[in-house]
């Protein structure tokens, strides 16, 4: 389960004996779990006060439960809360719709107790991971990068963490459109993650915080040739988004901020990279701020580069 609070989970059934089942699966101070007999009052709840999971029994009275599912994912603030369905033996047939109903999972009644808490715990660990990630890249987000990084420097495990940042990246979204914007973002994931997937081990690790900044994790000893690689892997593919027009002269023609015509630079790309070797950091807020001085040295030098921060 999610540590750090206590579980909203709503089930729906009017089944006595599934109720009881389910409620005994975690202590109290866990999960608290909200009780509906009927679909209704679970939908109304729901869209008041969502919950951490909806799990639904398939026969309900007034409302099916697949019907119920369906309600509450066709509203699209509410697509990624975990919905489990809970069938019968006579219920899980080849007649199934799986595909017309919008279950993140289904249990088999009756089970096992321990099989039960796992796909509970599956499900809703499942939609957090995918409600953190990136939409456009699908790589973690804020929530999981600030939560890999304090629990390296809560086990004070030797890290190194860099910050990335596309330089000139708006002047291009603003001539080139935010769709050729999107396949440069995309681009520069997959070089960042083939590159980082050459140095296999538990410390590898790639976020995207949004837009274009970008981090991963290494250990110490591979981060400055990881590093070498991504600069010369970007400066080799980029100028391919550009026209032929600008590539032949090296710069693009864009409005600036206050709408005069500017010369704006090929994009590059910046690495800022602190080491973490001596448990010297006790907590994320240190490590974004000492990355945040860091990019600002690499974005004032010319072209891609990377600044390594090794004071101790």
């Amino acid at each position: 389960m999610i540590p750090g609070r206590r579980q909203r989970f709503f089930l729906v059934s009017a089944d006595a004996k599934k109720v009881v089942f389910f409620q005994e699966l975690w202590p109290e101070q866990e999960v608290e779990w909200t009780i509906f007999q009927r679909g209704p009052m679970a939908v109304e709840q729901v869209f008041n006060a969502p919950p951490d999971l909806l799990l639904v029994d398939a026969e309900l009275p007034q409302l099916s439960g697949t019907a119920l599912v369906n309600m509450v994912k066709s509203e699209n603030v509410y697509r990624q809360l975990p919905a489990v369905l809970c069938l019968g033996p006579e219920q899980l047939t080849a007649e199934m719709d799986f595909a017309g109903v919008e279950v993140d999972d289904f249990l088999l009644y009756p089970l096992s107790p321990v099989e039960a808490r796992a796909r509970l715990t599956l499900a809703v660990h499942r939609a957090s991971r995918e409600l953190d990630a990136n939409p456009l890249t699908k790589l973690p987000g804020n929530t999981s990068i600030i939560h890999r990084i304090q629990d390296l420097i809560d086990r004070q495990e030797p890290f190194a963490l860099a910050y990335v940042d596309l330089d000139h990246f708006k002047s291009f979204n603003d001539k080139y459109g935010f769709s050729r914007g999107d396949e440069v973002l995309m681009m520069s994931a997959r070089v960042i993650v083939n590159i980082i997937r050459g140095f296999p081990g538990k410390l590898s690790f790639v976020g995207h915080v949004g837009g274009d900044d970008f981090v991963f994790i290494l250990p110490a000893d591979v981060m400055e040739t990881a590093c070498q690689r991504i600069v010369e892997s970007f400066d080799g593919i980029v100028p391919h988004f550009y026209d032929q027009e600008d590539r032949d002269r090296g710069f693009i023609l864009s409005t600036d901020r206050k709408g005069h015509m500017q010369q704006f630079p090929m994009m590059t790309i910046s690495i800022a990279v602190l080491f973490n070797t001596d448990g010297r950091l006790r907590h994320f807020g240190e490590a974004s701020q000492i990355a945040m001085n860091l990019k600002k040295k690499a974005k004032a030098q010319p072209g891609s580069c990377y600044v390594l921060d090794r004071r101790q």
